[in-house]
């Protein structure tokens, strides 16, 4: 039996994915989540849609390095079985406003890619071959993908930070700053996810006989999400209850469709030693 951690696992993709893993018997399910109060309501509907009760939930507020850490403290507390795969999939996105965690950073990088950073960070010496880690990015990373976003903005990751200090973003709206801060968070998790696969390798961590792998997994355009917590209401109507309507779309994923995609890349034999690719929903396509 292996444990998995799935960050942002009480709803959405994260929940989709969790439903799925909650049906392998080998498999212990941890949701790590900022609200306890949803998680361990997720915790209770998994195990009874499931009949599976070895799924539990552990606090993570990705805003808050101390949260971080606090969860690698209480992880191995836990005395579960060893950790074997890694999920990060929570993610927000501000449109409206400008908010900054408790260190002063931006909000939608810190949560989006220096918390789950900083997760693997400590969890990879509890993590044990064959492992896998998967971040959840997007499409919208990619300039020439016509996505109804904003191409990302990587220049320094200072200015990703603290983007009041970024010149090019000056004369942008509010809503088009905390767009291009999704798109470029996005852009980080490929970044580092392929420099992690890279390491691991090099650093001989992972071999073909004891993988360690790193992978991407984007689900496309998949309305319903809470990622539109920000919108105006009327946007949010049309992503919450419109958009879901024309999943049979072939552009438009449902998130059962892209949890069950994300699950096969846990669960999947023959993708033991795939490291350093970039899955579109089941296919392994160029970023």
């Amino acid at each position: 039996m292996r444990t998995v951690i799935i960050s942002g696992g009480n709803n959405g993709l994260g929940y989709a994915c969790a439903k799925e893993l909650a049906l392998n018997k080998d498999i212990y399910l941890v949701l790590a989540c900022r609200d306890h109060h949803k998680a361990t309501k997720a915790v209770e509907q998994l195990k009874n849609s499931s009949n599976n009760n070895r799924i539990e939930a552990i606090t993570l507020d990705l805003a808050s390095w101390k949260s971080v850490r606090q969860f690698e403290t209480e992880f191995p507390q836990k005395n579960l079985p060893p950790l074997g795969m890694i999920i990060c999939n929570a993610g927000v996105q501000f449109i409206q406003r400008r908010t900054d965690t408790e260190e002063g950073i931006e909000t939608t990088f810190a949560v989006n890619h220096l918390g789950h950073f900083l997760l693997i960070n400590l969890l990879l010496k509890h993590l044990k071959p064959p492992g896998r880690i998967i971040f959840v990015s997007s499409d919208t990373h990619d300039p020439s993908k016509i996505t109804g976003m904003p191409p990302p903005n990587f220049q320094d990751p200072n200015l990703l930070a603290h983007p009041e200090l970024d010149p090019t973003l000056k004369d942008k709206s509010v809503s088009d700053r905390g767009r291009i801060a999704y798109t470029t968070s996005k852009l980080c998790n490929i970044l580092c996810a392929y420099e992690l696969s890279r390491r691991l390798e090099k650093q001989g961590l992972s071999t073909e006989e004891h993988p360690l792998t790193v992978n991407v997994f984007t689900p496309g355009l998949m309305p319903g999400t809470g990622l539109a917590q920000d919108y105006p209401p009327r946007a949010k109507m049309v992503w919450d209850y419109i958009l879901p309507l024309f999943s049979f779309f072939p552009k438009i994923n449902s998130t059962k469709e892209s949890g069950r995609a994300l699950a096969r890349l846990v669960e999947a034999p023959e993708l033991k030693n795939v490291t350093g690719k970039y899955f579109s929903g089941l296919q392994m396509i160029s970023s």
